[in-house]
């Protein structure tokens, strides 16, 4: 069993934990997550201008008939969330790189704007599009906010920067020295933009275009919820390591989602934004844990497995697993790793295609994740009373593939306590 470990550590975590720490992927999570309050917030108003409420209420009457001005707070945040993420992994991707961080986020954030040709319209004169502010944008996003920073980077190193005399503030100095990067950012943009005239946004959407498609389907939700388990199992964040690269898929289907229903379109477009993950299939944590810590409390037969459950019930209930993770553990644990990956593999299966079927309505409000899953699921779908049934069913799903396996690793424990005398 040790050289197992040892193999597992050596040529798998590793490696794994180096590809966790790599700059330009912390930088895109850094990014991502640096927007996650405008989302939430802004998501929240999509509930507030379609309540979950009858229609002859008063309170959805009244929503209805406003419903253009309570959206406006949503436009200035999720719908435009592009801009925040820009400036996230700007400020992010300088910061490790020991340059002024505050440059970086907003030459990331111009390079994204001079990506978008603005409109003429009478009586407003210059008109920027929003569309590629939101979701649909992220890919170009992450693409010119990291070619940014990188130029930034490149001057600063070699020296291609405005001194000024040590006597001048700090403030003023750093913003001379970010003058050369911006004007040759700003310079390679507009003739990008402006004089070669390409769209990068419908040439970034045309490329991914199967990417964006095969991410939505079951083998699309089946991947990411593997590696994520899989990574976890050697101690290495799979949330991190994988969201980073699948983040800005699940926010093009949220937001997506989120404009269709802002819009009036009655049969949402995607069934995998993140809270589909969330809410339906990482209950309890990453590994849909609670049913390991419901098995826990009932059947535990060691002292240990028993001390264990009463302490961790709580966080899980609000979907902070750590302590199950690292306390049972299930970390390098191969008797429990086994339905650690198993159970949300199949959550997501039967989530997905209640999903695909109509018995649930798609995800599309950005809820806080500490929210217990059934709440959750309930304010993630508009107010679908029926995510709650699905959470539930799920639920007892995780606890009748988790008791085998607990059940053979708590009668290990129990008996090391006999051979200790406990």
């Amino acid at each position: 069993m040790s050289k197992f470990t040892d193999f597992l550590e050596q040529k798998v975590s590793n490696p794994m934990a180096r590809l966790a720490e790599q700059r330009h992927l912390l930088a895109i999570r850094d990014g991502v997550v640096s927007s996650l309050p405008f989302i939430i917030v802004g998501s929240f108003f999509l509930i507030l201008a379609f309540p979950p409420l009858p229609e002859k209420w008063a309170l959805t009457q009244w929503a209805t008939e406003h419903a253009a001005e309570i959206l406006i707070p949503y436009r200035m945040t999720m719908f435009i969330m592009s801009l925040y993420v820009a400036f996230g992994i700007g400020y992010s991707l300088a910061n490790s790189y020991k340059v002024d961080p505050l440059s970086g986020g907003q030459i990331a954030v111009a390079a994204l704007l001079l990506t978008i040709t603005p409109s003429v319209v009478e009586e407003l004169g210059f008109v920027l599009p929003m569309s590629y502010l939101g979701g649909q944008g992220l890919f170009v996003t992450i693409i010119v906010s990291i070619l940014s920073v990188e130029i930034f980077r490149v001057c600063k190193q070699r020296n291609i920067t405005i001194k000024l005399p040590s006597q001048v503030p700090a403030s003023v100095s750093r913003s001379f020295e970010a003058l050369i990067p911006v004007a040759i950012v700003i310079v390679i943009m507009t003739i990008i933009t402006v004089v070669m005239g390409v769209n990068l946004h419908n040439l970034v959407t045309k490329i991914t275009a199967p990417l964006v498609t095969a991410g939505d389907s079951l083998f699309g939700v089946l991947v990411p919820v593997f590696l994520i388990t899989f990574f976890w199992s050697f101690g290495i964040h799979g949330v991190s390591v994988v969201g980073s690269v699948a983040r800005p898929l699940w926010e093009i289907y949220l937001t997506g989602n989120a404009e269709a229903v802002a819009s009036g379109v009655e049969k949402l477009p995607h069934i995998a934004p993140e809270p589909l993950y969330q809410w339906f299939i990482w209950i309890g944590g990453s590994g849909s844990t609670i049913g390991l810590v419901i098995v826990m409390l009932i059947f535990a037969k060691s002292k240990y497995m028993k001390q264990l459950g009463k302490a961790v019930v709580a966080p899980s209930i609000f979907n902070i697993n750590e302590p199950v993770m690292f306390g049972l553990p299930i970390v390098l644990n191969p008797i429990l790793i086994i339905p650690f990956i198993i159970t949300p593999l199949v959550l997501a299966i039967i989530s997905y295609f209640a999903t695909s079927i109509g018995l649930v309505s798609p995800t599309y409000i950005k809820a806080p994740w500490t929210l217990p899953a059934p709440i959750g699921a309930y304010l993630a779908t508009g107010g679908d009373w029926r995510a709650i049934i699905l959470v539930i069913v799920n639920i007892f799903i995780s606890t009748f593939i988790y008791l085998p396996f607990f059940k053979v690793y708590d009668k290990k424990m129990l008996e090391m306590e006999k051979e200790n005398g406990e």
